[in-house]
């Protein structure tokens, strides 16, 4: 078949009109059948700027950031699941969550979670790519979603989109990708995944919508060499790398002038603070920090700690989970269901999520804390975390101005109508706080800024 004829006449048509397999093959030698038209304009979508409908026909994608809708994920699609099971029934049998094969399946989980507890390097075979998607699917997916969703709520998704996922594991991130954008929407998806996931990983992007092009690239994240994307991302792979900040330097360096580089951390301490450091690290290099972290004030980068996570509804555990859980003695085990991450976003082009030009002469710096020990000040800080209390204690949330080199909290010993907007407003919402109240905590060697009946707090982004 001359394929360079179908993608020549499609060049010339799509400047016309809709693109119609069924036209496109009168111009073509020897009038292959339409089918075969429409799988070379398929395999070629992604080149020539198509995306497919319903009815069969392709038009250019539009222009512009793509738009999207998200609350929350409540669980992994059908399908997906449908096709874990699968895989676990032509390796273990459809009994696989009971007998000698669920104990080795539970058994696996838990080595792998001792393993990442303990930052070890985890060797993936076929048998632990599938307890990997039994126990982390669910909640990576949801985290694949949340974390793109802010990206396009604020422009910075194009609707013409080119990805680099860096070690792409099973692939729950992706899925949740494909899944949040709408059909209209252009995705050339390229995964660096060198393990036995690569296998349910490709599993996995055969249930993904016409418009997703994809391909698996069996290389590690050190040997693979990228050409340039829109969006990169690195789903908790950097904790599980030697050297983190050299990998994320190469790759931020294959990120568009106008892209961005996503990386996405677990929420426990060691993984989350080194997510930081390679942050802080890329940013002395030259890259901007769009997010979820704040820069308020110029010339000042935080120092802190910055443990700092968000946290989403759980989302519902798929029957693989259930399965597998339910044939435990201790069921909660292997039940995984939260979705609390880190992230980090950067950029080359000097946006960020918040740009603010705040007054020395109106608010107190966060740098500037043991100078204002005891009084009361005005401040504007990023809420960077949820409530932190335990039980019943005044509800705690960490906050960041970006200048600070020491843990800030914010407690709130007493709400009012007038300073409810500190539990109200979102992880990474920039915060005015009249009358603050600023303490030393020696305990836990930090500041605690007390919101009381005095106080007054807006959003102030």
């Amino acid at each position: 078949m001359d394929r360079q004829g179908v993608v020549d006449s499609a060049r010339y048509l799509r400047r016309v009109r809709p693109i119609d397999p069924a036209e496109i093959r009168e111009y073509v030698e020897g009038q292959p059948h339409e089918a075969v038209v429409r799988q070379v304009l398929r395999e070629e979508a992604a080149h020539l700027g198509l995306v497919e409908h319903e009815d069969g026909t392709f038009t250019p994608v539009e222009e512009g950031p793509v738009s999207v809708e998200l609350d929350v994920v409540d669980a992994v699609p059908a399908r997906y699941i449908e096709v874990l099971e699968d895989r676990l029934v032509d390796r273990y049998g459809i009994e696989y969550a009971t007998g000698e094969t669920g104990a080795e399946i539970r058994e696996t989980i838990r080595r792998l979670k001792a393993d990442y507890y303990h930052q070890h390097h985890v060797e993936y075979d076929a048998d632990v790519a599938l307890a990997y998607a039994v126990y982390h699917l669910a909640d990576y997916y949801a985290v694949g979603q949340y974390v793109v969703s802010e990206l396009a709520h604020h422009d910075c998704i194009p609707r013409k989109l080119r990805v680099l996922d860096v070690g792409a594991g099973v692939g729950g991130p992706a899925m949740g990708l494909a899944d949040l954008l709408p059909d209209d929407c252009l995705v050339d998806y390229h995964a660096v995944e060198p393990s036995a996931a690569a296998d349910l990983l490709r599993n996995f992007l055969g249930e993904t919508g016409r418009n997703f092009h994809w391909t698996v690239h069996e290389e590690t994240a050190e040997d693979f060499e990228p050409d340039t994307y829109d969006l990169v991302t690195c789903y908790n792979v950097l904790s599980e790398l030697q050297d983190p900040t050299a990998v994320a330097e190469r790759y931020f360096d294959a990120t568009a002038e106008d892209g961005t580089f996503l990386a996405v951390a677990p929420a426990d301490l060691n993984t989350s603070t080194q997510l930081r450091e390679v942050e802080r690290e890329l940013e002395d290099g030259g890259a901007t920090v769009w997010g979820p972290t704040v820069r308020l004030w110029p010339d000042e980068r935080p120092t802190d700690r910055g443990w700092s996570f968000d946290e989403k509804p759980d989302i519902d555990a798929p029957r693989p989970m259930t399965r597998i859980a339910e044939n435990a003695d201790r069921p909660s085990e292997f039940l995984n269901t939260d979705v609390k991450y880190s992230y980090s976003a950067l950029r080359h082009d000097d946006r960020r999520r918040v740009v603010l030009q705040l007054s020395p002469a109106r608010f107190a710096k966060l740098a500037d804390s043991e100078r204002h020990v005891t009084d009361r000040v005005d401040l504007v800080a990023a809420k960077l975390s949820h409530n932190l209390a335990e039980d019943d204690a005044n509800p705690l949330y960490k906050v960041s101005d970006g200048s600070e080199d020491t843990e800030h909290y914010a407690v709130h010993v007493r709400e009012t109508s007038l300073n409810e907007s500190l539990r109200t407003a979102g992880y990474g919402d920039v915060i005015h706080f009249e009358q603050i109240l600023v303490l030393w905590n020696n305990d836990e060697q930090a500041y605690n800024l007390v919101v009381d009946e005095d106080t007054i707090v807006d959003r102030f982004v």
